[in-house]
């Protein structure tokens, strides 16, 4: 007995001194370096951005009483499901030497390596600081086995400098464990990571500098051109196992920026712009986003193949750095498509020069301008956003009188203040070309938001509550002929639905081999299917009256403990708009309440056999579909449904929500609708034999789910690549010690 204790005593004292090494590193991060010349460069400002394991940290702790140190806090977190468990983004910003070399604490498990070599240097063409190289983070990234992929950076620099990327060294001390993955190679003056795909499932880190050189010209060997500086950026790479082709990864269409597209932000202005993306194979689950505090991501969308979001930022007073990059990836249950990103660039803007008023009043702002400090410039040629409010000057003096709610004043919410914006600015008719300078000054009048009243404080587009009403959605099973659809299940107008496209085609069987019945039990869909092209045919057939009205005789009166061959699957929502449709984009079956072994029975709104048709009715707000019980997946007593869904409401009335499972869906399809987020629900077990419940009761009565989160979370476990062995590694070391103890103490 003593001898056992002691064993154990052992062992839970060398796990307390050897867990602290396996503590989880970061899922990527990058630092935007600022020279302070206030300090003569040896002191910078860092700013950094990193992406921690879920759950997310409040990072107290990381900067120190009297430290010039600062955690963004954001109301608007950037965080994303995939890869598993999940993930967050932290930023801060802290005052340290150039060069700088420290393990950072996010939390209680979570460390981070930094090496920053940015020592001061004057640039001979402008006499100023270096400025760094600025190098974007993506969202976590991810892969398939097998599949080659090539990841390129987006790397931007304020000078003009040529940048490049390499491998962090371990001998330079610029990371402390730098594995290099023989899968992994990197076009160092492109920065583009190449992955062969020939690495085994799990999670791989990456880490790297990034550096900039004077740029010359390729025809000149300049062996002297050192770098001048060397940032850190760490990345991480899931690669997980698929079934789907190298060539299935969601793309961006229409208005979607280009890669390394640049918008320029002026004070108080607001940049925004859209995102199109389209997955063929399965549908978006979310829209991973790493940008600058207080990012708006609105309207995120995912309609069978196709998704969107849009993407918002207003300048307000900040200390960040002038360019703010935005990267943006989906993904789906298995597949990401490639990141892209965008920058922010805030001009510099000179003081307005003295005797220059801004008087913000009720109704108006009144601008008082020296003409005196206006050299050079074409005093006629000025006008505010709209060109209907005059701006009136004479020799000493330029005045405008705006209107706050006219002369294309624009109004936004920064943080908890109203801000009215306009620009005086200079146009110049397009069929000159001159050189002669132009200006552009931006207006601004901030109200607190104690101050304001009124609608126009909160700002933004409808919310899904006042447009569709506090919705729930739920999954009911029946009989056919029975439940509150009897009407239309008895005698029912079945509708077939188009094959998923993911579906080889030597698999589709063809409606003679389907509708034979399996066995003398069965009753196959030629009893009783009608198939209709159009969901508004409403014709049927009296010997089809009189075949269906036989099989639910038959179906009644089979005994308690038989196999059922043939359910109806209700989608339901309580919507009570009229003109609001119910989409189902997928369903799934399981014989486990975990859904850890599933199928599908509908895929982006396709049908994934010929076992499931549609049930026409006149309910807008539900779906209705017949499945062929012969023919699922499930073979027990019990099976469970998941289903993804929205609500849609046209914006022609005269139009109907789109049918998703259509060759003919575009990105105007998004534009044409008005969506509710994306809904996952999920229902109780479903018993697949007679049960001896009275035939006016559901089959099965579902959970409901009616605050899930916007888009459906697959609860999958995340793999770890034979690389990341520290809990194994750590386990054969604790047994080596434990019995190497063992024989010194005990024998």
């Amino acid at each position: 007995m003593q001898r056992s204790k002691l064993r154990m005593l052992l062992q839970g004292l060398t796990l307390l001194l050897l867990g602290p090494a396996c503590d989880a590193t970061s899922l990527g991060l990058t630092v935007h370096v600022v020279p302070l010349s206030s300090y003569g460069g040896e002191q910078v400002r860092a700013h950094f951005s990193a992406i921690v394991p879920g759950p997310c940290p409040d990072m107290t702790s990381l900067c120190a009483s009297g430290e010039d140190c600062l955690v963004h806090k954001t109301s608007l977190p950037f965080q994303g499901t995939k890869p598993a468990p999940g993930w967050c983004v932290r930023q801060w910003q802290k005052t340290v030497p150039s060069n700088f070399k420290s393990t950072m604490s996010l939390s209680s498990n979570t460390d981070v390596y930094v090496s920053i070599n940015a020592a001061p240097v004057v640039r001979e063409n402008s006499g100023r600081l270096n400025q760094p190289a600025y190098v974007a983070l993506p969202p976590p990234l991810r892969a398939r086995v097998n599949c080659p992929h090539h990841i390129p950076l987006s790397v931007k620099d304020l000078d003009g400098d040529k940048v490049q990327c390499r491998f962090a060294r371990q001998q330079k001390r610029e990371c402390l464990n730098c594995p290099q993955h023989s899968f992994l190679e990197l076009d160092e003056g492109k920065c583009i990571l190449k992955f062969n795909g020939k690495a085994a499932a799990g999670q791989y880190f990456i880490y790297l500098m990034a550096e900039d050189l004077i740029p010359v010209p390729p025809s000149i060997q300049n062996k002297d051109n050192k770098p001048l500086s060397s940032v850190p950026v760490h990345l991480s790479l899931t690669v997980e196992e698929s079934t789907n082709s190298c060539s299935d990864e969601p793309l961006a269409t229409g208005v979607t920026p280009r890669e390394d597209s640049m918008l320029f932000v002026l004070p108080y202005h607001k940049a925004k712009f859209d995102i199109n993306f389209e997955s063929q194979r399965e549908g978006v689950l979310e829209v991973a986003v790493v940008g600058p505090p207080e990012l708006f991501r609105v309207g995120f969308t995912s309609i069978g193949p196709l998704a969107k979001m849009s993407i918002a930022w207003i300048r307000a007073e900040n200390n960040l750095t002038r360019l703010l990059p935005i990267c943006f990836a989906v993904n789906t249950k298995s597949l990401q498509s490639e990141p892209r990103c965008v920058w922010l660039y805030q001009r510099e803007l000179k003081k307005l020069p003295d005797g220059t008023e801004l008087k913000c009043q009720k109704t108006e702002m009144t601008l008082v301008l020296p003409v005196a400090s206006l050299k050079n410039i074409d005093l006629s040629e000025l006008q505010l956003n709209s060109p209907t409010c005059p701006v009136v000057y004479n020799r000493t003096h330029l005045t405008a009188t705006i209107s706050l709610s006219g002369c294309g004043t624009k109004t936004l919410q920064s943080g908890s203040e109203l801000v009215y914006t306009n620009t005086l600015k200079s146009v110049q008719p397009y069929t000159l070309v001159r050189r002669t300078p132009s200006l552009i000054l931006p207006l601004a009048c901030r109200i607190p938001g104690v101050q304001a009243k009124g609608p126009k404080f909160q700002l933004g587009i409808p919310t899904e509550m006042k447009t569709f009403g506090t919705v729930r959605y739920w999954i009911e099973f029946y009989r056919p002929g029975n439940g509150p659809f009897a009407k239309f299940t008895s005698v029912p107008e079945l509708r077939t639905l188009r094959m998923a496209p993911s579906r080889p085609r030597r698999e589709v069987e063809p409606l003679s081999e389907i509708n034979t019945p399996s066995s003398s039990n069965s009753t196959s869909f030629t009893n009783y299917t009608t198939p209709s092209s159009s969901p508004n045919s409403a014709s049927t057939s009296s010997s089809h009256n009189r075949t269906t009205a036989s099989y639910i005789a038959s179906t009644t009166n089979l005994q308690v403990g038989s196999r059922l061959n043939v359910l109806d699957l209700h989608v339901r929502s309580n919507c009570s708009i009229n003109r609001a449709e119910m989409i189902v984009s997928n369903c799934l079956e399981s014989e486990t309440e975990d859904f850890a072994v599933s199928f599908p029975i509908l895929d982006q709104g396709c049908t994934t056999s010929n076992s499931t048709l549609e049930v026409i009715t006149t309910n807008l707000n539900s779906k209705i579909y017949r499945l062929d019980l012969s023919n699922m997946k499930a073979k027990g007593t019990t099976m469970y449904v998941e289903c993804t869904v929205n609500l849609c409401i046209s914006t022609l009335p005269s139009q109907r929500c789109p049918e998703i499972c259509s060759r003919t869906i575009t990105e105007k399809t998004l534009i044409d609708g008005v969506y509710t987020k994306t809904y996952t629900v999920r229902s109780g077990p479903v018993s697949l034999v007679v049960t001896p419940a009275p035939a006016t009761t559901p089959v099965a009565t579902t959970t409901t789910r009616t605050t899930v989160a916007t888009t459906s979370v697959q609860n999958t476990t995340s793999s770890h690549a034979p690389e990341q062995t520290c809990a194994l590694a750590a386990g054969m070391l604790l047994t080596t010690i434990s019995i190497f103890l063992q024989n010194v103490f005990l024998y």
